[in-house]
């Protein structure tokens, strides 16, 4: 996958490897059996049972394929406790201060668990490139679309219970 990390945290490589376990054991065999339900009823073709059902396996298809590739293409990364617990590095929860006086608080994670309600932002953003190895204390330049902003690092935390 060009441009993204393979890095991601273990409590995000289990939501994926749980995910292609529920598209493989459950999922799948549930909309096999309906569009085989759907399939004896006759006429196909102006079916809509099995023609939504075709298009759902294709899909379920689709993302078990992408899941099994990307996940043999990961490196998982525990955020435990770290030698520099004052840098930023990969699983990092930090608190950032704008211009404005505004605080953010965000985990950095890879770019396949990114989750802006969660406060999960990737590395490979804009904010997350910024704050990748700097210190406590440090100011921070993100250049974004509508212009740079500034903002200083308050506080970093390495703890997985942390969300």
């Amino acid at each position: 996958m060009a441009g993204q990390s393979s890095y991601i945290t273990r409590g995000g490589f289990m939501k994926l490897r749980s995910e292609l376990e529920w598209l493989w054991k459950e999922e799948r065999p549930r909309v096999t059996e309906a569009v085989s339900v759907a399939a004896a009823l006759g006429d196909r073709s102006e079916n809509a049972d099995y023609i939504y059902g075709k298009k759902r396996l294709r899909e379920i298809d689709r993302r078990i394929r992408f899941l099994t590739k990307r996940i043999e293409d990961l490196v998982v990364v525990d955020a435990g406790p770290r030698k520099e617990s004052d840098r930023i590095y990969f699983g990092a929860w930090v608190s950032i201060e704008d211009e404005e006086g505004e605080t953010q608080r965000y985990q950095l994670v890879g770019s396949d668990e990114f989750d802006a309600k969660a406060r999960r932002i990737s590395v490979d953003s804009p904010v997350g490139k910024a704050l990748m190895g700097k210190r406590l204390g440090d100011e921070v330049v993100v250049r974004r679309p509508k212009g740079d902003t500034l903002y200083t690092v308050l506080k970093i935390e390495y703890d997985d219970t942390s969300d």
